[in-house]
């Protein structure tokens, strides 16, 4: 799978192309399979026909699954970076209505936490680039909550007490978005989604070689349209590989915010 993720990383096209590849030679060895069988299996072309429709089937619910699955961790995702984005905005309109000297350095490190956790959801898969940003990220936590706690400490009442839930909230939907992100489909359905296309295809194959009427072109639409969905149902559920990537808007108008208010 690792192979796949990497061969969609370097071009979603060339993942396409070998789906497709592969749909027309399970198809292919199907067709043939049944030329050769035709024959002996007189009278057996619309029980074939059953099965091949059964297996249809099952290749739609397990499309309609994964499409679920996907769009659940798309949603996920778009969703932890408002949350996060709102969290981040939250604490540093807190920490500026304060006016210390310690809210306002909040104030400022906020505001480059807040790129930092853009930077962090435009990353790619270059681990160098999300360790780095993972690495400015618990960084930056340390020295915030350094003067939270100095806060905190020399002013124990609920003004203090709310700027705190505010960073812990802020502290809290990064790392919420951080799991979203490394959230993929599992293995396990992939490889179902593949072995059910597959075969669906060599069943289709077997049907045709049996009515030893090859309908070449239609199959080779349908085939393009089966990969068309199963690439865009992947790209779907990858964070950082395609092109349905998570939209990273909100932390810019965050820090939009950030420039349309002074500190007193």
């Amino acid at each position: 799978m690792d192979f796949l993720i990497s061969l969609a990383e370097y071009s979603l096209l060339a993942f396409a192309a070998l789906l497709l590849l592969a749909q027309l030679l399970a198809h292919e060895v199907g067709y043939r399979f049944g030329a050769r069988n035709k024959e002996r299996a007189t009278g057996q072309t619309e029980n074939v026909g059953i099965v091949v429709a059964g297996m249809m089937g099952l290749l739609a619910f397990v499309l309609a699954l994964t499409l679920s699955y996907s769009n659940a961790r798309f949603s996920e995702r778009r969703q932890g970076t408002l949350a996060e984005s709102n969290a981040i905005g939250t604490a540093w309109l807190r920490a500026n209505a304060i006016g210390s000297p310690d809210s306002i350095e909040i104030a400022k490190l906020l505001e480059e936490y807040a790129k930092v956790r853009e930077d962090f959801v435009l990353t790619g898969r270059d681990p160098e680039a999300l360790a780095k940003a993972n690495a400015d990220t618990s960084a930056l936590q340390q020295t915030i909550w350094q003067h939270v706690t100095t806060i905190v400490r020399e002013h124990p009442d609920p003004i203090s007490a709310s700027l705190m839930a505010a960073v812990n909230d802020t502290f809290d939907t990064s790392t919420s978005e951080r799991f979203a992100t490394v959230m993929r489909l599992p293995a396990q359905i992939f490889w179902l989604l593949l072995g059910v296309m597959l075969l669906s295809m060599a069943a289709l194959g077997y049907q045709f070689g049996l009515r030893g009427k090859p309908v070449r072109v239609m199959i080779v639409v349908l085939m393009i349209v089966w990969t068309t969905i199963i690439v865009s149902i992947l790209d779907l559920a990858a964070a950082r590989v395609g092109n349905f990537r998570t939209d990273a808007r909100v932390y810019e108008w965050t820090r939009q915010g950030f420039k349309g208010t002074t500190n007193p």
